[in-house]
């Protein structure tokens, strides 16, 4: 990653583990904005940040289903908690479907973070536990929970069908659901997964399909679809641009 952007990734505890994917934070320590895409990979983020322009400002971001273009402001620093769909019913108690490829502002003093939480990620991500522990639900739907888990476990290789088998759930309540709350079907979400997963290994140097891909060429028009550009040109990810790439060569 870039000499300028530090990053570094924590994963929750296992009582987190069905509705948390990950704490992370992303500092721009230089006096130079960087662009970047953002890519989709699945996660919902609730993001704190600040930079030398802006001032302090946490923001709930959708799924994002394309590559985005996106500035990281000079100086800015920005303590992350990105969520598993089931979080969205379970936790935050609201949809998101109105916010694909998007994201809102949270009201003041939202989870009671403010400025000052900036300065500790490690004491951040402490705080955010113990908040969202104390939101965790007694029991999620039997149904959802055994989707979520294939599908999670699976990333996204599994097909609707047998999902919908597996779960004992309806192809169509799945995505009525799915569509209500997150905004997106569950063949998308599940092409979202496979996309991410994928990146590991492009990150790795392996340009050849290794999740559930009819062949190269289905491979090579999937990760363009999602980036805009072919494998060998998203493995060389000129100037970092690809923030979401660059992170997993320093996990």
């Amino acid at each position: 990653m870039d000499n300028d952007l530090k990053y570094k990734i924590i994963k929750p505890n296992k009582a987190l583990s069905a509705f948390v994917d990950s704490f992370w934070f992303l500092h721009n320590q230089s006096d130079s904005d960087k662009e970047t895409i953002g890519l989709p990979d699945g996660r919902i983020d609730l993001s704190l940040f600040k930079s030398a322009k802006d001032p302090f400002r946490m923001v709930l971001l959708g799924l994002n289903a394309q590559a985005l273009p996106a500035t990281i402001p000079a100086n800015t620093l920005m303590f992350v908690v990105s969520f598993k769909l089931p979080a969205v019913e379970y936790i935050f108690g609201e949809r998101i479907s109105d916010i694909i490829d998007y994201g809102k502002i949270c009201s003041s003093g939202f989870w009671g973070f403010s400025e000052i939480d900036l300065l500790d990620f490690d004491a951040f991500v402490e705080k955010a536990t113990k908040k969202i522990e104390s939101l965790l639900p007694l029991e999620i739907d039997p149904r959802k929970a055994a989707l979520f888990e294939l599908i999670y476990a699976s990333k996204g290789s599994i097909p609707v069908k047998e999902l919908s088998e597996k779960a004992a759930w309806s192809s169509r309540q799945i995505n009525r659901y799915f569509n209500d709350q997150f905004g997106i079907s569950l063949k998308a979400y599940c092409n979202i997964l496979r996309f991410r997963a994928s990146l590991e290994h492009i990150a790795k140097g392996k340009l050849s399909p290794e999740e559930n891909f009819f062949d190269q060429t289905h491979f090579i028009k999937e990760i363009k679809k999602f980036t805009g550009v072919v494998p060998k040109e998203l493995l060389k990810n000129k100037n970092d641009r690809f923030i979401l790439l660059s992170s997993l060569t320093v996990l």
